[in-house]
């Protein structure tokens, strides 16, 4: 029996150049940052958990000062010149990071570690952002249901080869020569970028080559002042929050079991590395077994639903058993279920807005939303901490949080149905889809 690849994939075979680009650009991208990843948390642990819930602080402060300069490049400049100037910047900081190691060692110390978790944090928000961002302009809300789910494959198995990399190079050369192998993957990246962005398949109506020759216009606040106007981008910033929230939750769960271990930095760096590497694999199994159909046989409601379903039962699992053990499969099974199933759903979210929205609100949501939400949840986390509860209080709050953050979800997919069908076909820069979003869906 022959095996149809196209049947499997929901790929029609004019899709799949594009389709394949999506997936190896994806694959530099999340490559990049994984690679780095254990070093940063392990360089933000040593001043304490304390330091590290104000540089989740000083990390949404950043993002908030970087959002108009964000703003007014997509504003000024053509769609590709933008995405090649945010990736060559932060290719260009990890070159200068590279420089400071290897001139300058001595300089390397606390503060110079939070200054590069907080860079780091920055760089894997906006890198993420922008590449969901030209998903969500290049492909059709029918085309995101069928493939988002195979383009985030590529960033699992990127997210599995950076780390894995970094051991095999690690020795040869060194700690900062990761930086300029990471910088050489966000160039490729860019490469692979520019390729999808003039790839157009056969009877495609897409805008993607027509567009591209188009600024995008508008203030550097745009995308700000769009999310406060729209109930429907108000309703996506909110489902971040609680998703930031939950994972800021989980984050400083895994920290406090993981510092009660010890203070030892490489055995930090190795455990942080193995849940990471389990994390991906889990992600990997899910994406190649269900993800590809389940958005387009469940729809975007229930698909978004998923996560919060897991959330409450991890945390109440947690509560109940309380182990490394647990902590690492709930942390697992919470990565696997983002990765694979909600982030491509969400992503979908975007395809019915206008450009800039797609830009410039998506920009603000992805990284100074995401991060108030950090901030938030490392808030209350550490005021639960402080009564001495453990993980029974975090679940208490996360519980009721997690039902209002399905209740959200299944609101989303319905409000997003409702715009796809106001106009032609789903197109995703559809006017009087994004007027209606503007004005608000009626739940």
């Amino acid at each position: 029996m022959k095996l149809d690849a196209s049947r499997l994939f929901n790929v029609r075979r004019d899709e799949a150049l594009p389709v394949a680009l999506a997936v190896g650009f994806f694959f530099c991208v999340l490559a990049a940052l994984m690679m780095l990843r254990p070093a940063r948390e392990a360089l933000g642990m040593r001043g304490g958990l304390d330091a590290v819930r104000w540089l989740f602080v000083g990390t949404a402060v950043v993002t908030l000062l970087v959002n108009p300069v964000f703003g007014l490049l997509v504003s000024r400049l053509r769609r590709m010149q933008f995405i090649a100037v945010t990736y060559l910047f932060f290719a260009a900081s990890l070159a200068a990071f590279y420089l400071l190691i290897v001139e300058a060692p001595g300089a390397i110390g606390v503060a110079s570690g939070q200054v590069f978790y907080v860079w780091f944090s920055v760089f894997n928000l906006f890198s993420t952002m922008v590449f969901w961002a030209l998903m969500s302009d290049r492909f059709t809300l029918e085309q995101g249901k069928r493939f988002f789910g195979l383009i985030s494959v590529g960033g699992t198995l990127g997210a599995i080869f950076g780390p894995w990399l970094a051991s095999v190079l690690a020795r040869p050369v060194g700690t900062a020569g990761l930086l300029l192998v990471s910088s050489g993957l966000l160039l490729l990246a860019l490469v692979l970028a520019w390729a999808i962005s003039h790839v157009q398949p056969r009877g495609d109506a897409g805008p993607a080559v027509a567009d591209e020759r188009e600024r995008i216009g508008g203030g550097a606040w745009e995308g700000a002042k769009a999310v406060l106007r729209s109930r429907y981008l108000a309703g996506i910033a909110v489902y971040v929050i609680i998703l930031a929230v939950m994972a800021t939750f989980l984050y400083f769960t895994r920290l406090q079991m993981v510092a009660a271990l010890g203070s030892e930095l490489d055995a930090r760096t190795e455990l942080f590395a193995r849940i990471d590497m389990l994390t991906q694999i889990a992600t990997l199994v899910i994406q190649l077994l269900i993800a590809g159909h389940l958005m387009k046989r469940l729809g975007v409601s229930i698909t978004l639903a998923l996560l919060p379903l897991t959330t409450l039962l991890g945390f109440v699992g947690l509560a109940m058993v309380g182990s490394l053990a647990a902590l690492i499969a709930f942390e697992s099974a919470f990565r696997a279920v983002q990765r694979a199933i909600m982030r491509p759903a969400r992503e979908t979210l975007f395809t019915v807005l206008s450009r800039e929205d797609k830009y410039k609100s998506k920009a603000f949501i992805d990284t100074f939303v995401y991060r108030f939400g950090d901030v938030a949840g490392a808030q209350v986390e550490g005021a639960l901490g402080r009564l001495g509860m453990g993980v029974a209080a975090i679940a208490s709050v996360a519980v009721p949080l997690a039902l209002a953050w399905a209740a959200l979800a299944l609101w989303l997919g319905r409000a997003q149905q409702r715009a796809a069908d106001a106009g032609p076909a789903a197109a995703p820069n559809d006017t009087h889809a994004a007027v209606i979003l503007q004005e608000g869906a009626k739940p």
